[in-house]
């Protein structure tokens, strides 16, 4: 059982859509990283669109996405149109594909145009002498701060997921991998702790930490106790979590 919604720009282009994702598995060129989920790019009428295949859940969410949530194909779409409609940069989104039996949910795809840019966030935590190093780390603080005013909660603002376009006037952000986010106004400890996944380095929280400061108003050192505070948790809770599941492994071979 197949579901899908088109943006209705893209509604002409349906019988190509669904073509690409009957033959996603033995087309199309791959993209980026493939080890949770599978990227893929295709060409639709000259353009370039990017097709991202969720690989089917476990059986506990296969029911739940069957009957009581929406799965991250549907949720990254709908999030997509709606930043659209705030005014935030993402990938211009174009349908999502879903594959459903009686009881259960299968695969889904989330299908957006492709946005060549010039770096991510990641790159700013890796080369700390790029061009413009600091206005960029800056500008990006004050578009989180952006996010934050909208009532947008990006639950994976992590390295990866913010795109970085140069313009003739300063930088564009747009985020990627959109299924995990609430909409809700957001009080201070929970903006902080949105920055919380980006970085290890302290003398970047102290750029962020200063910008938001000036964003908000707010006391620059109670801004930044916070945000290492949480960086440092967070960096706790990971490697915590990577050593059970190293020992699990473990285990499981014996």
């Amino acid at each position: 059982m197949k579901h899908s919604e088109i943006k209705a720009e893209f509604q002409s282009h349906k019988l190509v859509l669904d073509s690409i994702i009957k033959n996603f598995d033995t087309k199309g060129e791959p993209f980026g990283n493939q080890d949770r989920n599978s990227l893929k790019l295709f060409d639709l009428d000259g353009k370039v669109i990017n097709v991202k295949s969720f690989r089917v859940p476990n059986i506990v969410n296969q029911i739940a996405y069957k009957f009581f949530r929406k799965s991250k194909a549907q949720r990254s779409y709908e999030y997509a149109n709606k930043l659209k409609a705030l005014h935030v940069g993402t990938p211009e989104p174009v349908a999502y594909y879903e594959y459903k039996t009686l009881f259960l949910f299968k695969k889904s795809y989330y299908i957006s145009k492709q946005l060549d840019c010039e770096l991510t966030y990641r790159e700013l935590t890796t080369n700390f002498n790029y061009p413009n190093y600091e206005k960029i780390l800056r500008a990006f603080t004050r578009f989180t701060f952006d996010l934050h005013e909208k009532g947008i909660h990006f639950l994976d603002h992590s390295p990866g997921n913010t795109l970085i376009k140069k313009t003739d006037t300063g930088y564009n952000f747009f985020l990627v991998d959109l299924n995990r986010m609430e909409f809700k106004s957001l009080d201070f400890e929970t903006r902080i702790k949105n920055f919380s996944k980006l970085t290890i380095h302290k003398s970047m929280i102290e750029v962020m930490s200063d910008e938001y400061a000036k964003c908000t108003g707010e006391d620059y050192n109670r801004i930044f106790d916070l945000m290492w505070k949480e960086t440092e948790d967070f960096q706790a809770k990971f490697y915590r979590k990577k050593r059970l599941k190293k020992k699990l492994k473990f285990w499981k071979k014996y």
